[in-house]
């Protein structure tokens, strides 16, 4: 995650609160919609998760698909590759100021 706001991570700050939560051990869950009229939606613990983080994510191969649930949701998990972006992305935002985060909270 660059500091610049020239970057192609949708609000790197939601990303990295969506990254956070995973963590090591909390998927991602990804509801089809397509039966349902609605598109797809994702969670994660409840909380959802905005499409353009989860496609980003996806698209860039950091996360997996690791099977589905009872219901049906695909489990999606960090991938080595997303396991590096996030320490990557922690490593960075520890690294930033108290101005720099609140403009990349505010500006994205």
């Amino acid at each position: 995650m660059d500091a610049s706001g020239n970057s192609p991570i949708p609000n790197r700050a939601e990303t990295l609160k969506v990254l956070r939560l995973m963590g090591d051990y909390a998927p991602m869950l990804m509801l089809r919609g397509d039966t349902d009229g609605f598109g797809d939606r994702w969670s994660i613990d409840g909380h959802p998760v905005q499409p353009a983080i989860a496609t980003y994510l996806m698209r860039s191969n950091y996360l997996a698909d690791t099977g589905a649930t009872e219901l049906g949701a695909r489990k999606l998990a960090l991938t080595e590759s997303g396991a590096e972006f996030r320490k990557d992305g922690l490593l960075w935002w520890s690294k930033l100021g108290p101005f720099d985060k609140l403009k990349v909270v505010i500006l994205g």
